[in-house]
């Protein structure tokens, strides 16, 4: 009787592995199809998670998100909830939840070798502030400017 039981289940099990295969290549996730799909040299932010609804891109420094110049505008200041960097100057992008040239308030740094970050709401600037619908402006650094303060 356990013969026939252990070919059933061979039987079963080979057919299994033919729907099922054995290894599983990684899917590509929504920021991974932005990142390869931005054009190099720029920063990138999406009002929503996992790098969907596009607010803007920049080549440059933008001291202040909500104003009328610049990359970013308006109501692009608090609205990023993911953000992208296809950077080729090996710098990374310092992300401020305050405006202005004096680059003040709280910061954090998005690493060029990190590519994106898909999900701020885990993340917070050196003043403790929470990062996810808080980024103000934005410059480009030198990776040891951010004294260690990066996104997750």
């Amino acid at each position: 009787m356990r013969k026939p039981f252990v070919i059933l289940a061979t039987v079963a099990l080979t057919g299994l592995g033919a729907l099922l295969p054995a290894t599983s290549a990684h899917a590509s996730t929504a920021c991974d199809n932005a990142w390869a799909g931005a054009t190099s040299g720029y920063f990138y932010a999406y009002s929503n998670a996992n790098c969907s609804g596009y607010l803007g891109k920049a080549e440059g420094d933008d001291s202040n998100w909500g104003d009328s110049s610049a990359s970013f505008q308006g109501s692009d200041t608090n609205s990023a909830s993911s953000v992208l960097t296809r950077g080729t100057s090996g710098e990374a992008v310092a992300l401020y939840n305050g405006t202005g040239t004096d680059w003040g308030g709280g910061y954090t740094c998005l690493r060029k070798n990190e590519y994106y970050a898909s999900n701020l709401s885990d993340n917070t600037f050196t003043s403790g502030a929470g990062v996810d619908n808080a980024i103000s402006s934005h410059r480009w650094v030198s990776e040891s400017a951010c004294y260690g303060h990066f996104l997750t």
